[in-house]
């Protein structure tokens, strides 16, 4: 007759048991230590909001050298646009990519730029910044009374 096989014991008692956690090791296969991800100046994580604030503030940083004026102007970045008591406009035809709001008491003047409608009419970070400083150089435009070509000479030729 068959009998039931009983459970195998370890052949050695001192072998520790497979349910304990054993600790990692770091130098695997002999291939040394990890090295840094990567080099120090560079940050290891950008968000796209932090990305996009960066070239609206180099858009901005190119126009202040020749209009002066703008460094009263407050620039700024939403998500997307909002009527006055911060409701998504619904009822637009046109979903704008920026837009002027004239001072008011002591608030200066201000330029919003919309960063999701921006995003999608852009592929790459290259017509991003493009996009962006078409957008920034209209929205000066319409706050100074001047034509875009006049506020930045190349513009509308990249």
């Amino acid at each position: 007759m068959n009998s039931p096989v009983p459970p195998r014991q370890p052949d050695h008692a001192d072998e520790p048991d497979h349910d304990e956690p054993r600790p990692h090791r770091r130098d695997r296969h002999g291939r040394g230590m990890r090295g840094p991800v990567a080099p120090p100046q560079v940050p290891l994580a950008v968000s796209r909001s932090e990305s996009f604030d960066d070239l609206v503030r180099d858009s901005v940083s190119r126009l202040e050298r020749r209009w002066p004026q703008l460094t009263g102007v407050e620039f700024a970045v939403q998500e997307v646009p909002r009527t006055d008591n911060g409701e998504l406009d619904e009822n637009a035809e046109v979903v704008p990519l920026g837009r002027v709001a004239e001072s008011k008491g002591d608030r200066p003047d201000r330029i919003v730029v919309y960063r999701r409608p921006v995003e999608i009419r852009t592929r790459s970070r290259d017509e991003r910044a493009l996009l962006v400083h078409e957008v920034v150089v209209e929205q000066v435009a319409e706050l100074l009374g001047l034509a875009p070509e006049s506020v930045d000479p190349r513009y509308g030729q990249d």
